[in-house]
């Protein structure tokens, strides 16, 4: 007799650590996909939880919140004969062991359990530091039919999808936590493809969505029928509970019904720009801010992230704040007024000339003797940073900093000053990339954005060349190269971990390379003490890239 499997593909949005709230998501999906007739329903990785719940699930309390809700799950489940069963993704202890677990719950029972038995420890990743490791897992036997169930790593290299083939499982299930980097979603299907081609076998690979502090998930789960093509296709950046209908062949292969969604994933700019409003939405709105507060200098870069925040959150959640200075130009001012009249938000003007003033005059006596240099451009870039905050405290709104990956490699940033805020929307986007995704979104309104249409950013804002304003006539590349050079001698740096020889050899100037790698060691200590922000590169700065502050290796020789 031929056999059939309804599996339904749930791609939620969790929030780390809010087990109730987690807990309804789950069932919600569950009913949905009832109500479809499912027979069961595949979750993305530790849903319950959140992923990644860090150290949280060292906390035993923890531990039994997850438990009760877990039992809170089987009990509503039970109450529904013809309900599906699930595939719930939750830390678990087994014999006092904590896992990264998946349970099968089948008629308000825990009738099987398996632990993840590849645990990253790179990157983003160090769930060896909160999980043990799972045994090599077994098939799971559901309805007749034996399911593969690898947890995310366990996929990423060949062993456990052998072992599992190797033993008779006929379709797998894959939960997922894979953070969104560019051009990872083309990794991903390459990556699901061989593990197909080289088990024979189909695959359905869920995924989470939403942010999570520095990270976003971008959904995008899909399925491969067993010879590799395109079984389903979620949308990204979105949640959503899909019913595949899966039927085995006269050859014994499992194939997936024709009428599966198959939602193309977005590309390039379009994904990225998806990815910074989903992060800074999510941190946003589960962190309970009314919103956020920016200030914009007339520049390309308070431009892009009114753009984001107003597509994130609407016009109604963003106040823009001009803080002009004796050097802040005309041109700048108009700039700044223009992009907030096409983002329909408004902006009111706070000028830091007295402050600037009251700082001269407090400091006068401890600066006699002393010309005028850095130390006062910072102090206007302070005395901004003491305006947003303060508005933040009286307000509740969040201060959304400005500053891109080229500076903060650099330290073109002032300490307390311009990275003063709650969060970072373009931390992890080189400024060549500022300019092409501020080109892109006027061209461009991108799925689920509820900012206005068409252009957003006026083009002399793009096209002026780009200027700090702390003192006359003051250009970046006075202190920086060209930014076109600046963001490929810096990506081969940090993305590629060159050293100063190869980057030469590459076509650059030896000097500009050298002095480019002494400021990027000599910021570290910026960069430890800056605002979290969406990742969007494979080497962000924080959880990817760590190095020390205090550091006598400058690996200038070479």
């Amino acid at each position: 007799m031929t056999k059939k499997l309804a599996i339904a593909i749930a791609q939620l949005n969790p929030i780390v650590g809010d087990v109730t709230g987690n807990r309804d998501k789950v069932v919600a999906a569950w009913e949905t996909a009832a109500d479809r007739a499912a027979d069961v329903v595949l979750y993305s990785e530790l849903v319950l939880s959140g992923y990644p719940p860090e150290d949280l699930v060292m906390k035993p309390a923890f531990i039994r919140h997850l438990h009760d809700a877990v039992e809170f799950i089987c009990e509503h489940t039970a109450k529904r004969k013809d309900g599906p069963a699930l595939l719930l993704t939750t830390p678990w202890e087994v014999d006092g062991t904590r896992h990264n677990a998946v349970l099968l719950i089948d008629q308000g029972k825990i009738v099987d359990v398996r632990a993840k038995n590849d645990l990253p420890n790179y990157g983003v990743f160090d769930e060896k530091r909160v999980f043990a490791a799972g045994p090599m897992p077994t098939p799971i036997s559901f309805k007749g039919v034996k399911l593969g169930v690898p947890i995310c790593e366990d996929v990423w290299t060949p062993n456990v999808v052998a072992h599992l083939a190797d033993a008779g499982a006929e379709i797998f299930l894959v939960p997922n936590g894979s953070p969104f980097e560019a051009d990872k979603d083309d990794l991903r299907r390459k990556l699901i493809e061989d593990r197909v081609r080289e088990s024979g076998k189909p695959m359905i690979y869920c995924n989470e969505v939403g942010g999570q502090d520095e990270l976003v998930f971008d959904g995008g789960s899909f399925g491969l029928n067993g010879d590799g093509s395109l079984a389903v296709a979620l949308p990204a950046f979105a949640e959503d509970v899909v019913l595949t209908n899966w039927q085995q062949d006269e050859s014994g292969q499992w194939r997936c019904a024709d009428d599966a969604p198959k939602v193309a994933y977005p590309t390039g700019l379009d994904a990225i720009y998806q990815a910074l409003v989903l992060g800074l939405r999510d941190y946003v709105n589960k962190n309970g801010f009314p919103g956020v507060v920016i200030g914009m200098s007339g520049g390309i870069d308070s431009a892009l992230s009114a753009a984001v925040a107003v597509d994130a959150l609407g016009s109604d959640r963003v106040r823009l704040v001009m803080m002009p200075s004796p050097y802040t130009s005309a041109e700048s001012l108009e700039d700044a007024e223009l992009c907030a009249g096409m983002l329909k938000t408004g902006i009111e003007s706070i000028n830091i000339g007295p402050a600037m003033a009251a700082f001269e005059q407090m400091l006068a006596p401890a600066f006699d003797g002393r010309d005028a240099d850095i130390t006062e451009e910072n102090i206007q870039a302070r005395s901004r940073g003491i305006i947003l905050m303060g508005l933040s405290n009286k307000f509740g709104h969040m201060v959304l900093t400005t500053g891109n990956k080229s500076e903060m490699s650099v330290g073109y940033a002032t300490l307390y000053g311009d990275m003063c805020g709650g969060y970072s929307v373009l931390k992890d986007l080189y400024k060549t990339t500022v300019f092409n995704l501020c080109h892109w979104r006027n061209e461009h309104k991108p799925v689920g954005a509820v900012g206005p249409d068409g252009m957003v950013i006026p083009e002399r804002i793009i096209t002026k060349p780009p200027s700090a304003e702390l003192r006359p006539d003051q250009k970046d590349e006075d202190s920086l190269p060209p930014y076109d050079v600046l963001d490929d001698i810096l990506h081969q740096m940090i993305e590629g971990e060159r050293s100063v020889r190869d980057i030469v050899d590459s076509g650059h100037d030896e000097a500009t390379v050298r002095r480019v790698w002494r400021l990027l060691d000599r910021a570290e200590y910026k960069r430890r003490q800056a605002p979290p922000g969406v990742k969007i590169t494979p080497r962000a700065f924080g959880r990817d890239r760590r190095y020390p502050i205090t550091n006598g290796f400058t690996n200038l020789v070479t």
